[in-house]
């Protein structure tokens, strides 16, 4: 993985985050290293990017284990985690950013006390996950925020995966996203990915995440279990 060449895209990447109307050091970007060897860590550190994330648990601790340890690195969880993985990375996650049910929750807080979650929101328009995206359904949101307030943990604010197609499909999603994080009193809203971040950044988003922007394409197929 070229050092120079993963600059050249952060910067095409803060580049698109000035174009959409916004200071690219008020937009956290989450380096995603899923499918991508530990070299990936380094490569992110070398560009001064110390949020990264992964979508599988097994992967998660398997780079959290056989990377050097770094004092400034931050992991993000960014996929459905299922309880029975939750034990075996709460030691190294910062930022748990796909809540979307009660139940993962309770057993986010009973391993991390106090954890920083996001919840992440159903913006598909589909009533379950089988059907499409995960998340809860907007509706729903309000309900779970303050169960988990109430199990201890810092709700820091909402996140959502724009539906496939072009990028503009997302907008209204992202929009509904940003205007219900501000009802809540939510200031974090993780919106935004490789090919829809400019409208996510447009529609308020203070988070992007970001792999194949900023790695090139995934090596192989990422099939790990979460």
């Amino acid at each position: 993985m070229n050092g120079s060449e993963s600059a050249d895209r952060l910067a095409a990447i803060r580049a698109r985050i000035a174009a959409a109307g916004r200071k690219p050091e008020d937009i956290v970007v989450v380096a995603v290293t899923k499918g991508f060897g530990v070299e990936a860590l380094d490569a992110a550190a070398s560009m001064g990017l110390d949020d990264v994330g992964e979508n599988y648990a097994q992967e998660l601790a398997d780079k959290w284990k056989a990377a050097p340890p770094s004092q400034s690195r931050r992991w993000h969880f960014l996929g459905r985690v299922q309880r029975n993985k939750v034990r075996s990375i709460a030691p190294a996650v910062h930022l748990w950013q796909g809540v979307d049910r009660l139940a993962a929750g309770e057993e986010i807080a009973r391993r991390a006390p106090g954890a920083r979650v996001l919840v992440q929101v159903n913006i598909d328009g589909h009533e379950s996950p089988g059907a499409g995206r995960n998340g809860c359904a907007p509706a729903e949101v309000p309900g779970l925020v303050e169960r988990l307030d109430g199990l201890g943990l810092d709700v820091r604010g909402l996140m959502a995966v724009g539906p496939n197609g072009p990028p503009e499909l997302a907008r209204r999603g992202f929009r509904e996203v940003s205007a219900l994080a501000d009802r809540l009193g939510l200031v974090e809203r993780s919106m935004g990915m490789t090919d829809d971040l400019d409208v996510a950044v447009e529609e308020g988003s203070t988070m992007v995440r970001v792999g194949r922007g900023l790695f090139g394409a995934r090596p192989v197929a990422t099939t790990m279990r979460r």
